[in-house]
């Protein structure tokens, strides 16, 4: 993701040191045999609803749901044969619903609306209404842009989520790391670098004060957080263009990392928000920042070593989310990370993570000089394995997300993007909402 400006206070200063406590947070406590199969297949799609319209709840909310009833039985029988009731009738509300899952219905959406939910729209945090027609088009998400978020936030937002297309949940981002990458901290509270916490906090602490700040974000519609870094760079610099990490990492040891970015996750998951592991495969010690041109890892061998293990305890402790980086990395192909199924094959392979994989902000300058523009790359993101886009504030946003809806219904079309892997990749999107369709 392009980095925020950072706030001068921060950006200019080191992490604060010693026993000063974080403003803010310092004082605070803290879902036949007798019958004709074609009878059985009929009480299966009635279950399931396939091809209908709009899902009209989900578990988040009270509207009415899809019946579960099974059919009435047949009252057909065959002369001098005992009748039976029929298979279909014999199913129970429990079994109908077993036969509908969130993919079975996702496959009676069109090309274009499952698109949509694969793209997280960029806003200005004191305009989120600008993104009304984008989410009532079905936009799986926004990404909110902005150093200080307006008192009535989760007014704004709630109203927003009135647009939404059959009830669902929207994934509401922002960049709540803690030190010069703080969006709303005049809202939610004022976290350290990421640097600071390391070295001076328990990983017992760091939930504690995740979670504060997590719980005041979910109380202002936001629900998800793209953080923590989990990146190893112990560099004592402030983030810039020859280094994306520096005081963003927690530290230049892997163990402190990985106990570190568990505990920062924890945290976010106490607090009501979806936390977004990044930037795998691990950019600590890159060559450049992806944001503004090419940039390298560390070679493969070297990270499966020394980045890669934070991210392989942040999966065994349940991580929802992960953001793939922008850079290449030696030794897993010549393409960005986020554009290339190699390296997100040993995600989903390798290291099974099973959740929702993001790309970082497809602007970056990196994957410009790859050669793609942002509708092409993220057609080959989800081509790679990526399930959810996203793509800096700027220019016409309406324009850039409709390019990039049409991009990918092109392409499955076109038969460059498998519709299966569209309906996987927005299936992931579901889930980390805990959105049910066939509720």
């Amino acid at each position: 993701m392009t980095l925020p400006s950072y706030r001068d206070s921060r950006s200019k200063s080191a992490p604060r040191s010693g026993a000063a406590a974080p403003r803010r947070l310092r004082d605070r406590g803290t879902a036949a045999r007798g019958a004709s199969a074609a009878a059985v297949a009929a009480a299966v799609l009635a279950a399931c609803g396939a091809g209908t319209g709009v899902p009209r709840a989900t578990p988040h909310s009270s509207g009415p749901g899809v019946s579960l009833a099974p059919p009435a039985a047949s009252s057909a029988s065959r002369p001098g044969k005992t009748s039976r009731p029929s298979l279909a009738a014999g199913l129970t509300a429990a079994e109908t619903a077993k036969a509908c899952t969130n993919s079975s219905k996702l496959a009676g959406w069109s090309n274009r609306r499952l698109a949509m939910l694969t793209i997280a729209v960029p806003v200005s945090e004191t305009s989120v209404s600008d993104a009304t027609s984008e989410v009532s088009a079905g936009a799986g998400g926004v990404l909110l842009f902005g150093s200080k978020a307006p008192s009535d936030l989760g007014t704004r937002l709630t109203a927003l989520k009135s647009r939404v297309p059959g009830r669902l949940g929207l994934l509401v981002m922002t960049d709540e790391e803690g030190g010069g990458v703080q969006r709303m901290a005049n809202l939610v509270g004022d976290l350290p670098w990421a640097a600071y916490m390391g070295a001076h906090w328990t990983p017992a602490q760091i939930q504690q004060n995740v979670k504060e700040v997590a719980t005041r974000m979910a109380a202002a519609q936001v629900n998800m957080n793209l953080a923590p870094v989990v990146d190893v760079d112990g560099r004592n610099v402030a983030p810039g263009k020859s280094n994306p990490d520096g005081w963003r990492s927690f530290s230049g040891s892997t163990s402190v990392v990985s106990k570190a970015g568990v505990a920062y996750m924890n945290g976010m998951r106490d607090g009501g928000v979806i936390p977004v592991v990044k930037h795998f495969p691990g950019i600590g010690g890159s060559t450049y920042n992806s944001d503004f041109g090419p940039a390298r890892t560390l070679p493969w061998s070297t990270l499966r070593k020394v980045a890669i293990p934070p991210f392989t305890a942040a999966i065994k402790a349940g991580a929802p989310a992960i953001m793939v980086a922008n850079n290449v990395v030696p030794g897993l192909g010549t393409n960005p990370a986020s554009l290339s199924p190699t390296a997100i094959g040993e995600l989903r392979g390798r290291m099974g993570f099973k959740g929702l994989v993001l790309t970082d902000s497809l602007s970056a300058k990196a994957i410009s000089a790859a050669g793609y523009g942002v509708p092409a790359a993220a057609v080959q993101a989800l081509r790679s394995g990526a399930d959810m886009v996203m793509f800096d504030l700027k220019g016409d946003v309406g324009s850039q997300t409709s390019a990039i809806a049409t991009a990918i219904t092109n392409a499955v079309s076109q038969g460059r993007l498998s519709r299966s892997r569209l309906i996987d990749a927005a299936g992931h999107v579901l889930a980390v909402r805990h959105d049910n369709l066939c509720s």
